[in-house]
């Protein structure tokens, strides 16, 4: 399948710059795969769209503060890290700007006290770094004060820095393990989350750790030919039963995100049952798939030729979300990470 396909003009100024004043007003768009039906409203109005015994699940991943400004030991040359991935405590794939880096090369950030070393790279702008932090006590603790050192990165295409970095944050975030938001959920508020209980609808979380890659456009001219990156998730038997337990009452299992799509269907068999599991996934969802644990979806509107654009279009018929996305455009929709929501029911 041609990659231009999921391609579309996006006029810049539907680029969202940041988050609107309160998280649950962003607008909802409602697209219906049975009857074709695209209808309009705003986030809060979600409790009422879903049924008592449906199953939320929830990427309660937490971005961690991964953008570093070091420089070299020498000639002190500045250079910014992007923290991507854990590799082993203390060592870090990184994205690396500024100064040239090669193994060997020391780098210092903030005072000196924090130390690092270049094991290996630069390659495609990435290289691997080892952190190492002087003082009594610092042992184990590495990637805390490489933390301590560094801010939460906002996506590329945000020219701006926001006064509250929580609002990159869902309320329900908890371990620091992903480089970039699971940006469905930040439309939630505690109320809204408290009403949807409520009616009861429950809510399960399991854990991904979203990579900066989520925001690489597939350049293949044909989509089969591209090698998505993997991330590493965690389902635990709680969220696995939830997920379960909705389908034998007969009720929908609802994603939010695309990043719970990959994960409920990278843990589900052909018996359609989620099972407990940890561990990377490189599952490419595109058109053609048959879906086995998910029966809705809410997820924010996407970058064009992307891998999460090709799964809404897997979930929901590529034309219908295709053209649901051209009147999300003429209707002033605002588009990527801080801007609204469409669900595919």
């Amino acid at each position: 399948m041609r990659t231009d396909l999921f391609d579309y003009p996006l006029p810049p100024g539907r680029i969202a710059q940041e988050p609107v004043p309160r998280r649950d007003r962003s607008r909802l768009m409602v697209v219906d795969r049975s009857t074709g039906s695209v209808s309009h409203g705003a986030f809060h109005d979600l409790p009422g769209l879903l049924e008592p015994g449906d199953c939320l699940v929830v990427n309660s991943s937490r971005v961690f503060p991964g953008r570093l400004e070091a420089r070299k030991e020498k000639s002190g040359g500045a250079v910014e890290l992007l923290l991507l991935e854990r590799l082993e405590p203390g060592v870090w794939r990184a994205l690396t700007k500024g100064a040239v880096l090669r193994p060997g090369v020391s780098l210092l950030l903030g005072d000196g006290g924090l130390r690092g070393e270049v094991l290996d790279g630069p390659s495609g702008g990435e290289a691997v770094i080892r952190f190492e932090a002087g003082g009594a006590g610092a042992g184990g603790k590495v990637d805390e004060i490489v933390f301590a050192h560094g801010k939460v990165p906002l996506p590329p295409y945000i020219r701006e820095e926001i006064a509250d970095s929580e609002r990159y944050q869902t309320v329900y975030a908890e371990r620091e393990i992903s480089a970039a938001a699971p940006t469905a959920g930040l439309h939630f508020t505690d109320a809204l989350m408290k009403e949807t209980r409520a009616r009861g609808i429950e809510i399960a979380s399991l854990e991904l750790a979203v990579g900066m890659d989520t925001f690489v456009p597939v350049r293949e001219e044909m989509i089969e030919d591209h090698r998505i990156h993997s991330e590493w998730f965690s389902i635990s038997s709680d969220c696995a039963g939830a997920a379960n337990g909705a389908r034998d009452r007969g009720a929908r299992v609802i994603a939010v995100g695309t990043t719970v799509v990959r994960a409920l269907e990278s843990a589900s068999g052909r018996d359609r049952r989620v099972h407990d599991h940890s561990g990377r996934t490189g599952l490419f969802i595109k058109p053609g798939y048959r879906f086995r644990a998910v029966d809705a979806l809410i997820t924010n509107f996407h970058f064009p030729r992307s891998t999460l654009l090709m799964l809404v279009c897997a979930f929901g018929g590529r034309e219908l979300i295709m053209n649901a996305y051209r009147e999300a455009i003429d209707e002033g929709y605002r588009f990527y990470s801080f801007g609204d929501a469409m669900m595919v029911v």
